[in-house]
């Protein structure tokens, strides 16, 4: 028997039967910018649908063109645009499964000039200031949503969601931050609450009773002036009584300055917002945000925190998610790391989504998943995330795949990043990459360093060389000076680290080696820590932040500098999303950041460094280079010498900035083509 009893349970809705509680939450892809638009998203929501996701929520569609997220953006306002609707719902009913429209109006965040919002107050995040929109505008735009609705339905879609979470037209109307209306939908409660009200009433008129109409409710703003908690269980009453089947719960505003999606959140962090909109009404509510594994969601609805549960980003990591569930093979889920690299970092980018972990997200008509025509002895060196992925990928096909690796233990430089907290989910990936190579039976030789002349006497068919990286060493006077260590002895522990330190290098690895130096509690495993560091008031009386006097302070134990050539702000090239979390949290922890910085020499006094032709020197107890990486083609350059050809793939390719998701892309294409 399954321990996730409560997950797989259905839900009845009486005029709709969902086969589980797991809920694909909507997701910007960008998908229909691509060659192809209608193919890949069928093929998209399709891969979810055979996964059993009992019920998939697509990206925001607009009800009006000032309402898209960009020019171009999606749309649904006209019957000329159902086909490509169409096609996604027969794609997903042909599988199984149950799909949703979600209908967004993205207000001030709208990056168009013509952006309009209750008032005309500009986001911070947005460099256009929205036009406030009259009230004969407001009124046009409650009859928008009701014909999106009415196009939805004739689409074949299952239901639809009314998007009024994370800081977006409906959510500025109920924030007394963003709403300075005086008429009938501004100042007191009950006229910033209107717009929401009335939508629903009208989606319901349009959809009829036998529809499901999902309102995404945010449950808590994390924004200062946003909706009070007393205010949003109100609304979450007179929701479910205009006519709302579901409550879906969105956490903070875009603009927030609390993290909520990204890895350093603990899991299931904001089950107390949610609890307390579910406690308020009588029909059931969605958890979402930081919901990874079946174990943290089942418990979730054992604990009536919801009774739903949306994973958005971890079914773009595993289509196959609920199936594995109810299959008793949760070890065997790819899971979502939280690392917001390829997909809402792609989307910041104008990038169509994807995901670290599984490159085939979003890509699903590139990849075949056909046998292998011929079954090949591969023989793969370095079982890092490269090596890891290709093996799987070669070994799913039929391939008979060798894997080997000189250190003891599977992950190459994956064990150094689960070290650094905050990205402790990379334990996951390990732990999946693990279980598939055993099930699949992958020969796997730990502690074996392969060379030329083993591997030409295999004899193997081909030879995939992952073998990675080598710290770049700069030519530096007193570079083998005692003080100065690697990356790699920082975070591997080969190193006792003195309290004063310089880290020559702000790349991503110098951030994660700064981060880890200030050794303090990794907070996103304990939300009570992680909500003190953040500042968040789970009471939420005035939005959901406590007042900036009695914000939680950082007591580092070591003193860090950080170094860069470039003149550029240190960090610039950190991720979108999660880049500035890691910069807030060094900041608070006092790490000081030097661009444009000359090294002169490294010696008993510290390192000797020259910015704008002065001449200065740390005196540090050890300097940590993080300057860069070099590929380790050695074992490739021997072969080569022999005759024999192997391909690249990863960190022995391509050194520039370790990018573990081309690395995994690009294993995961050769193991198809191979």
């Amino acid at each position: 028997m399954s321990r996730h009893v409560r997950l797989l349970a259905p839900l009845d809705l009486d005029f709709l039967r969902l086969p589980n509680r797991i809920v694909m939450g909507a997701m910007h892809t960008r998908l229909e910018t691509l060659d192809r638009p209608v193919e890949r998203l069928a093929a998209f929501y399709a891969a979810r649908a055979r996964g059993e996701t009992g019920l998939l929520l697509t990206g925001g569609y607009s009800p009006s063109p000032e309402g898209r997220i960009e020019p171009d953006g999606p749309l649904l306002n006209d019957e000329s645009q159902l086909d490509l609707h169409r096609a996604v719902c027969d794609a997903v009913h042909h599988a199984g499964g149950r799909i949703a429209l979600q209908i967004l109006h993205t207000g001030r965040y709208a990056k168009l000039p013509e952006c309009v919002g209750p008032s005309a107050i500009r986001a911070r995040i947005n460099r256009y200031t929205p036009r406030a929109l009259s009230t004969e505008e407001v009124w046009r735009t409650i009859d928008d949503f009701a014909r999106t609705t009415a196009l939805a339905r004739a689409a074949g879609y299952d239901g639809v969601e009314i998007m009024a979470s994370e800081g977006y037209l409906i959510n500025e109307f109920a924030a007394p931050a963003t709403n300075l209306r005086s008429d009938e939908f501004g100042g007191s409660f009950d006229n910033r609450a209107r717009l929401a009200v009335e939508i629903v009433k009208a989606v319901r008129k349009a959809a009829g009773d036998d529809f499901m109409l999902i309102y995404r409710i945010s449950s808590i703003d994390l924004v200062d002036g946003g909706v009070p908690a007393a205010e949003t269980v109100e609304l979450a009453r007179r929701v479910q009584h205009a006519g709302a089947n579901i409550l879906n719960t969105g956490i903070g505003w875009h603009e927030s300055p609390v993290p909520t999606i990204a890895a350093s959140v603990p899991r299931a962090a904001w089950a107390f917002a949610i609890r307390r909109v579910k406690q308020a009404v009588s029909i059931p509510v969605i958890a979402s945000n930081r919901i990874n594994d079946p174990d943290v969601a089942e418990r979730l609805l054992a604990d009536d925190v919801a009774d739903l549960v949306s994973m958005a980003r971890p079914l773009l990591a595993d289509p196959d998610f609920a199936r594995k569930v109810r299959e008793g093979r949760a070890d065997e889920i790819n899971t979502c790391i939280a690392c917001n690299q390829s997909c809402l970092d792609g989307i910041f980018a104008e990038r169509a989504a994807t995901c670290l972990v599984n490159p085939r997200a979003g890509r699903e008509i590139e990849f075949s998943d056909a046998p292998a025509a011929r079954r090949k002895r591969i023989a793969v060196v370095g079982a890092g995330p490269a090596g890891m992925a290709f093996a799987i990928n070669a070994a799913e096909r039929g391939h008979q795949v060798t894997l080997y690796e000189a250190a003891s233990a599977l992950g190459g430089q994956l064990n150094m990043a689960r070290m650094v907290p905050g990205k402790s989910e990379f334990n996951e990936m390990l732990r999946y990459f693990r279980v598939r190579l055993k099930r699949l039976g992958v020969e796997t030789k730990l502690g074996v360093r392969a060379d030329a002349e083993s591997l030409a006497r295999g004899p193997f068919d081909a030879i995939v060389l992952a073998t990675g990286v080598k710290p770049r060493v700069p030519q530096l006077r007193g570079i083998g000076h005692p003080k100065v260590v690697s990356y790699v002895d920082v975070l591997s522990g080969r190193k006792q680290i003195g309290r004063r330190v310089a880290i020559i290098g702000a790349g991503g690895i110098g951030f994660d080696v700064a981060e880890f130096l200030l050794g303090d509690a990794d907070e996103s495993r304990v939300p009570d820590k992680f909500m003190h560091a953040w500042n968040v008031d789970p009471a939420a009386r005035t939005g959901g932040l406590h007042s900036a006097t009695i914000k939680a302070k950082r007591s580092p134990r070591r003193a860090v500098h950080m170094l860069q050539r470039k003149t550029d702000k240190l960090g610039a090239n950190l991720g979108k999303t999660t880049g500035w979390i890691l910069k807030a949290r060094l900041q608070e922890a006092g790490v000081k950041m030097i661009a444009g910085a000359n090294y002169l020499a490294i010696d008993d006094a510290g390192l000797h460094y020259a910015v704008g032709g002065e001449e200065k020197v740390l005196a540090v107890d050890h300097v940590v280079l993080c300057a860069g990486q070099e590929s380790d083609r050695d074992l490739f350059e021997a072969l080569r010498s022999r005759g024999i050809d192997a391909h690249l793939i990863g960190g022995a390719d391509v050194a520039a900035e370790l990018d573990t998701a081309k690395a995994i892309e690009q294993a995961t294409r050769l193991a198809v083509e191979i």
